[in-house]
């Protein structure tokens, strides 16, 4: 039988893959666990996201105006404010308590970042 189909990583077009591995880290306690010139990679407890650059080859260009992954935190109100703290402009949370609170974000190379409480 074959094993499950596993999800490994959420990628997001970067300029620059070490520049931006670093404000990931510092925007969430992500861990870096790889980067280069045309990417870096981070992990978290439950995943990972690798930033891509131009050097790639990725046909895409930063800036995206929807997030193509979710970051969950324990503390939606702290990262919030770290966020409003490294200019990454937090809309007001949003959702259902009973559901998902959230709240957008954009990165340094204007992407679309979505937190989450769960």
């Amino acid at each position: 039988m074959a094993p499950p189909t596993a999800i490994t990583t959420a990628f997001i077009p970067v300029h620059d893959p070490r520049a931006s591995a670093h404000w990931y880290a510092d925007a969430f306690g992500l861990g870096v666990v790889e980067e280069s010139d045309s990417s870096s990679v981070l992990a978290g407890s439950h995943g990972q996201v690798t930033l891509m650059g131009p050097k790639s080859g990725i046909h895409v260009d930063p800036g995206l105006p929807w997030a193509t992954c979710n970051f969950r935190v324990d503390d939606l109100a702290s990262v919030h404010e770290r966020l409003a703290r490294l200019g990454a402009h937090p809309s007001d949370e949003l959702g259902d308590p009973e559901r998902c609170l959230f709240f957008t974000a954009t990165d340094p190379d204007g992407n679309t970042i979505l937190v989450t409480d769960r």
